[in-house]
């Protein structure tokens, strides 16, 4: 009676996902492996409410498998012994482990052997990015498949499907209504779909509208002003005022991103922000964001505003250099094109003539160190906007000039 309408809605079949078309849709790997009645140990990683535990289950039901449900955190060493003990007696078992990155070492050490074995089949679930947040003989061990986020169009799919099929008998909602609650969800199906059967229950004619929905949740549809700005629009024009100097843009978008408490896309975005866009010119910064989003973990809203505020004018009156994407991009660009080359012999492991710098005066002695196909290319393009890039500058030509 009281299983939430996330449980209800959730697919029985891979088909059936919403969204992840990477993963599950036909021919990719997830979809094949289970048309292909074969699952290997692997690891689901995406923000909450975009399907990781939905996909976990339907594979489990379509293959028909022995599982049992595990929390890193919550479950102890005891309950781990069970679970082997069931999969000794059932020849195999799958274990849907959600929080995996907080595995401690001793569950992990008796988990590890009936990974390698085959016995038990891990599907772990995190919120974080499992090649820090996960210990290394755990992920070699499994498949890592990232979940990407769920737009609007996705999470009104889902809130359709539930109006078509009528799990909330005698609904009715307008579409704008619908619309609201995908774009305020911000790619969460779970958050939307609680939000729907809040909404349903707190009416006593099962009539869902706007003033229902902001009776409810007043969180400000930010992005969806007079002028139908885009959530990702305002993300980007974050992002775009800080690059172009405007400070006052850069914190009228900060000032909306807040109101709308989307913490996490302003820390991503700041990172960014100071590698790409500020780079070189002001090493500094990315440091100093850092040390902001710790402050802002720390604090909480309101008073995380401050160190925001901080950092977003001088992230955007910093001087600015993309000298080290380009430079990336370019050395990427020859990789994927095949132009690579074999590594000089003399800067090999095992090589017995290479000259150690620090042997030579100002630790620098001429050799080559790119393949004899790239040696004369320039990755990075030195810019001359503040004072540390031009001083790198004069070391770049510098050294460039010994070496020809």
């Amino acid at each position: 009676m009281n299983e939430p309408l996330a449980i209800k809605m959730r697919p029985t079949c891979i088909e059936d996902v919403i969204g992840q078309k990477h993963l599950v849709g036909p021919n990719k790997v997830i979809y094949n492996m289970v048309k292909n009645k074969k699952l290997f140990s692997m690891i689901l990683h995406g923000k909450p409410g975009i399907g990781k535990t939905t996909i976990a289950l339907a594979i489990i039901n379509e293959l028909n498998l022995q599982y049992r449900m595990f929390n890193a955190v919550i479950n102890n060493k005891k309950d781990f012994d069970i679970v082997v003990s069931e999969a000794k007696m059932y020849g195999g078992m799958v274990v849907i482990m959600d929080e995996i990155h907080r595995l401690n070492k001793d569950k992990q050490d008796l988990l590890l052997p009936y990974l390698e074995s085959g016995l038990i089949t891990l599907i772990g679930m995190t919120t974080s990015n499992p090649y820090h947040a996960i210990n290394p003989a755990i992920r070699s061990r499994c498949q890592i498949f990232e979940l990407h986020e769920l737009d609007e169009k996705d999470v009104l799919e889902g809130l359709n499907k539930v109006v078509s099929k009528q799990i909330l008998p005698n609904l009715e909602i307008d579409n704008e209504s619908l619309k609201y609650i995908s774009k305020i969800s911000s790619g969460d199906m779970r958050y939307a779909y609680n939000l729907l059967e809040v909404a349903y229950y707190s009416t006593n004619d099962f009539k869902i509208n706007m003033d229902v929905l902001k009776n409810i949740n007043s969180k400000p549809a930010f992005f969806h002003d007079k002028n139908e700005d885009g959530y990702y629009d305002v993300i980007s024009a974050f992002q775009k005022s800080i690059r172009g100097s405007d400070v006052n843009a850069a914190l009228h978008y900060l000032a909306r991103l807040i109101e709308a408490e989307d913490l996490d896309i302003i820390f991503r975005r700041m990172s960014v922000i100071a590698y790409e866009d500020i780079g070189l010119a002001n090493p500094s910064m990315g440091p100093k964001v850092e040390a902001c989003i710790k402050a802002c973990e720390r604090l909480g809203l309101p008073e995380a505003r401050i160190p925001l505020s901080a950092v977003v004018i001088e992230l955007a009156l910093s001087p600015k250099s993309n000298s080290a994407e380009t430079a990336i991009d370019l050395a990427l660009n020859d990789i994927r094109n095949g132009n690579i080359g074999s590594v000089p012999n003399h800067i090999k492991t095992t090589s017995k003539d290479y000259k150690y710098p620090h042997d030579y005066p100002n630790a620098f002695v001429k050799q080559q160190y790119l393949p004899d196909k790239l040696k004369n290319r320039r990755y990075y393009q030195p810019k001359e906007t503040s004072k540390y890039e031009k001083t790198l500058k004069e070391i770049y030509d510098k050294l460039t000039k010994l070496n020809n």
